[in-house]
């Protein structure tokens, strides 16, 4: 994984990232991504790629990127809004998805994602609101 930053504020390997198979590739504040290989877990009825699988992957990375940015700064990220189009469906393989910052506000920050099969093909685009907001002990 290539790291631009320490990520103390990293997920914990026991969460969702863990139940979806979220392996990190870059983590900074510029560009996220990550590979997600295909499992039967993922897969609706019909044998796709859940969308909600693309959202959530789509939210977590920007959540991640933001969080990454925001950190030292006694901020949190949180998911604020999710707009996923699904262009063609994955059955099999791994998903790669990427995301880039288009926004970086004091308190919102607007992400753009893809996620692409194993031949490259976009199979699902996103755009991510992340709001930002001071860190509140757990309690």
């Amino acid at each position: 994984m290539r790291r631009s930053r320490e990520r103390s504020c990293a997920a914990n390997p026991d969460n969702f990232n863990r139940l979806l198979g979220v392996e990190y590739v870059d983590v900074s504040p510029e560009l996220m991504s990550a590979h997600l290989p295909v499992a039967e877990k993922l897969l609706q009825p019909y044998g796709l790629v859940h969308g909600g699988v693309y959202a959530a992957v789509a939210e977590t990375l920007a959540s991640m990127g933001t969080a990454v940015a925001v950190h030292e700064r006694g901020e949190g990220a949180v998911g604020m809004s999710n707009h996923t189009t699904f262009l063609r469906p994955v059955t099999k393989g791994t998903i790669h998805a990427t995301a880039r910052p288009r926004h970086r506000g004091r308190t919102t920050w607007v992400w753009d994602v893809e996620c692409a099969d194993d031949d490259g093909r976009v199979c699902a685009i996103s755009r991510v609101t992340i709001a930002v907001r001071p860190m509140q002990a757990p309690g």
